[in-house]
């Protein structure tokens, strides 16, 4: 087997449920040795959290972040299982936590406290709001898109708001905290210095939040709900066709008018109105109700081929099994079988040409070591 980036790397990873679980998983398809720690008979909460359930028994949502993992089942109330902790973080080059701000130092376990036992260890604890006032607030992803403000932009219409469909800003923060310890790592390589990496779901959201946060911040606009319509482009949304939705997404003037040749609207991109995107924004409500009109004249099958011949992107609304089948469509191998005969898994998206990512065990047994 091909050497991964990170081999020889030594994880203890404390972390549970899904944002530190997704970064150490991630780790260990880069080829870091990750030992995650669990609490004995229960584990990980995610354990539990099914259906669906794979053949084995096991709650899909917990395999879906925790392969290339060995468990350790530890109980941090007791000194003894403390003191097997602390051993292993001795010999970790990463450590990673998503307890509440405060409970790695009650137990002895803290940055200081393994920073004593290994000074270049890099240590990232991942909370909901922070280390500070925060502290002591219930980090679940749901209530992050609450009152991180992404529920507010998310629905169609006021009063509506709703949540996306996956746990989203804790795979935001999963993927914030192992660019945090890839930097770390970086900065160890040349200097031999370990650090602390922070990062929290409120400060990873708002970051998340990209342009609509810019347009407050930097315009003093408080974004609303615009359903699947962009704030900024215009057509940018799904449209309905004759049979089922299609999504559009004309990013420039010269798609636009390809987009209106392919409507046989030629004439669309040289009406003042429509022919800039700002004009488009600000005409979008005569707009959308014109291209409504002809997209219902065909269906999505239709109109997909028509515009994605005329270099228009767009794409039909697939469901997670559509998505797949299109995905291996494409070559993108979005699946990948398990060595030891478990239950298959959805493949690392990264690929890298010397080091590439491996796949060495399923999600493990609770204290199978």
């Amino acid at each position: 087997m091909t050497p991964g980036a990170l081999d020889g790397i030594v994880v203890v990873d404390f972390s549970r449920v899904l944002a530190g679980p997704y970064a150490t998983m991630m780790l260990g398809d880069f080829g870091a040795e990750v030992i995650k720690i669990e609490r004995p008979q229960t584990g990980d909460d995610t354990r539990h959290w099914g259906p669906p359930y794979d053949s084995d028994g096991v709650a899909t949502y917990y395999n879906s972040v925790n392969r290339n993992k060995r468990s350790v089942a530890l109980d941090l109330t007791d000194p003894a299982d403390v003191q097997r902790a602390r051993d292993l973080v001795s010999g970790a080059d990463i450590v990673v936590e998503n307890f509440r701000a405060g409970t790695m130092e009650k137990l002895g376990l803290g940055y200081d406290d393994v920073h004593a036992l290994r000074r270049d260890v890099i240590y990232c604890s991942i909370t909901g709001f922070g280390r500070g006032q925060g502290a002591d607030l219930p980090g679940y992803d749901l209530l992050l898109q609450a009152v991180g403000g992404l529920m507010s932009v998310t629905g169609t219409e006021p009063g509506d708001p709703t949540k996306v469909g996956v746990a989203l800003v804790d795979v935001l923060a999963g993927l914030h905290a192992l660019s945090g310890i890839l930097a770390a790592l970086a900065h160890r390589d040349r200097t031999g210095e370990g650090q602390r990496v922070d990062t929290n779901l409120l400060s990873v959201l708002l970051s998340s939040l990209v342009n609509q946060a810019s347009g407050y911040v930097g315009a003093g606009v408080v974004p609303g709900m615009m359903g699947n319509r962009h704030p900024s482009v215009a057509p940018y949304q799904t449209f309905d066709t004759a049979d089922r939705p299609i999504a559009v997404a004309v990013g420039n003037d010269k798609q636009f008018r390809a987009f209106a040749a392919a409507l046989g609207q030629a004439d669309w991109g040289e009406d003042p109105r429509f022919a800039t995107n700002p004009a488009r924004v600000q005409n979008r409500e005569v707009l959308c109700a014109l291209i409504d009109s002809e997209m219902r004249r065909c269906g999505a099958d239709h109109w997909y081929a028509e515009l994605t011949a005329a270099g228009v992107p767009a794409g039909p609304i697939n469901d997670v099994a559509e998505a797949f089948a299109f995905a291996e469509r494409l070559g993108l191998h979005a699946t990948v079988a398990m060595p030891d005969g478990g239950a298959p898994q959805v493949a690392n998206p990264i690929t890298l040409s010397a080091t590439p990512v491996s796949y060495r065990s399923g999600p493990p047994r609770l204290g199978g070591g």
